[in-house]
């Protein structure tokens, strides 16, 4: 470590643990600081992070608290009613950071559930649970995970959060990215036959590009109520997709051709956003404007997880039918990267820990797909892996050099539940599969939708890899065991009503050391 990285590392750690300044004592806060609610996350086999962030008037700059660093009390305890608190402390909810809290509990017995809740100026926040993770090593006999995301604030109700907050013993929640939508009022909404914008609630604010506008964001949809019961009810694996940032980004390019040195700034404030508002760990607090986001999480010998990033260290997409700036050509120079070479090495590492199941948690469809010809970008979707073919030979030469028949993809991004195998020849979608992949759809992006879309007719017969294809909303739940992975397909009935009714599409089933996909 060089001087500068010594001084950046000690400014960063200073930042976190209270030693910048001291702050301002027996100033009282305004009424309802814990309106975000309360977040866990990132479970490891001795605890995981709990998170909150001050915002009594979160629509207003400095989201209504004053500019000073403010001492929050913390505790985690065994029972809901806190009769027997395990654990602990004080942290200091800084102004530089959104008064958001991060705290990395440790000491916590493996495989148990707890409950946890903050306190600051005399007020007590919502109560949040999470489970540890099995021990290092422990043969656990289940592990349950939720899958969800694209959660377009204008699309519709979370509903499909409030129908996971009420599954039974879920250990962790894979969010797979699209927690916010950055752009304009309207623009992703569903259009009627006329054009119309059908929009079941609306942004508060134009396109978001600083730091203030991206925690302004964060903040409308974190009131959301089904949301908060959500993060409430079990501790989330957080990544990011596009919209976090900006739509379909690539590294340091943006949709719109802004020039590199203009669109870093956006991408840093918006990271800086994205760290404030998720309940992650130290690793992952921004430095020169970049987030170490990919990360390893292991539930003991049953199933490792290795979240990625699919946004900040790949090559520009290539040209879809329909465009003619902003992309490469196929034959761009060099090879193509979706998760650049020091994350490739990374997961190819990771992949052979021994454990009974790998789970490959990332956001962008990995398998082939041939969409319908009416799709107005083309039958390939360019912002995929699809789009990247020398970058997925090398993911599946990955596996292979491992000999592994245990890897499982989770995936969302295209608003559709989908799932298939990945082949193993390029172009070739009869060769033998690799690993399974689950696609989630939306939680609210694109409206209410259907079990088939129109113009849909006939995709299965053309994809002759994949065993599912559904529009509706909602949300997947993954249920792991030593020799099965079942994957309940749930489907929310409609985003434009509240509270409305979930049913359940399918229920897939994966064995160990067989990739593919069955009917249960």
């Amino acid at each position: 470590m060089n001087r500068r990285e010594l001084i950046r590392s000690a400014g960063s750690l200073a930042i976190l643990t209270g030693l910048s300044y001291q702050p301002v004592w027996g100033r009282s806060l305004p009424a309802g600081v814990f309106t975000l609610g309360v977040a866990a996350g990132d479970p490891m086999a001795d605890g995981f992070v709990i998170w909150t962030r001050l915002a009594p008037v979160p629509h207003e700059p400095g989201s209504g608290m004053p500019m000073a660093a403010v001492p929050v009390q913390w505790e985690v305890a065994e029972d809901e009613r806190f009769a027997r608190v395990v654990a602990s402390g004080e942290a200091m909810a800084r102004p530089e950071l959104g008064h958001s809290v991060h705290v990395e509990v440790e000491g916590l017995l493996s495989a148990r559930r707890y409950w946890y809740r903050f306190r600051a100026g005399g007020q007590e926040s919502p109560v949040g649970t999470a489970r540890s993770a099995p021990a290092r090593g422990a043969g656990a006999e289940r592990i349950r995970i939720g899958v969800a995301g694209c959660q377009h604030y204008e699309g519709g109700y979370f509903t499909a959060f409030r129908h996971l907050a009420e599954e039974d013993e879920l250990d962790a929640i894979f969010h797979y990215g699209d927690y916010i939508y950055e752009h304009w009022p309207q623009r992703g909404c569903p259009k009627d036959a006329a054009g119309e914008a059908l929009c079941v609630r609306q942004h508060d604010t134009d396109e978001i590009f600083s730091l203030g506008d991206y925690r302004r964001r964060y903040a409308l949809y974190k009131r959301d109520p089904d949301l908060q019961a959500a993060h409430a009810a079990a501790a989330f694996l957080h990544t990011w997709d596009d919209h976090e940032i900006d739509n379909n980004w690539a590294g340091d390019i943006d949709e719109n051709g802004t020039p590199p040195m203009a669109f870093v700034l956006r991408r840093a404030a918006a990271m800086q956003a994205w760290y404030e508002n998720m309940p992650v760990r130290r690793a992952q607090f921004p430095i020169d404007g970049r987030v170490r986001m990919y990360r390893r999480l292991d539930y003991g010998s049953l199933v490792r997880v290795h979240l990625l990033d699919t946004r900040q260290y790949r090559t520009d997409q290539i040209c879809a039918p329909t465009q003619t700036e902003h992309c490469r050509t196929a034959s761009g120079d060099g090879p193509s990267h979706v998760l650049g070479a020091e994350q490739e090495a990374w997961l190819g590492r990771g992949l052979g820990g021994g454990h009974q199941w790998n789970l490959v948690a990332q956001q962008i469809m990995v398998m082939p797909f041939a969409y319908p010809k009416s799709r107005k970008a083309g039958v390939v979707n360019t912002d995929s892996w699809s789009g990247y073919p020398d970058a997925r030979e090398r993911l599946v030469r990955a596996i292979q050099d491992q000999k592994l028949t245990n890897v499982v993809i989770a995936t969302g991004d295209v608003h559709k539940h989908h799932a298939g195998v990945l082949p193993s020849i390029e172009g070739d979608l009869a060769s033998a599969p690799v690993a399974t992949e689950y696609v989630c759809s939306s939680v609210s992006s694109g409206g209410d939708g259907s079990d088939l879309p129109s113009g849909w007719e006939g995709v299965e017969e053309q994809n002759p890899h994949t065993a599912l294809v559904n529009d509706k909303r909602g949300y997947q739940v993954f249920d792991i065991t030593p020799t099965t992975w079942k994957t309940s397909v749930m489907a929310v009935e409609s985003v434009s009503i509240r509270g409305a009714p979930r049913r359940e599409i399918a229920t897939l089933v994966t064995e160990v050391g067989r990739p593919g996909v069955h009917t249960a």
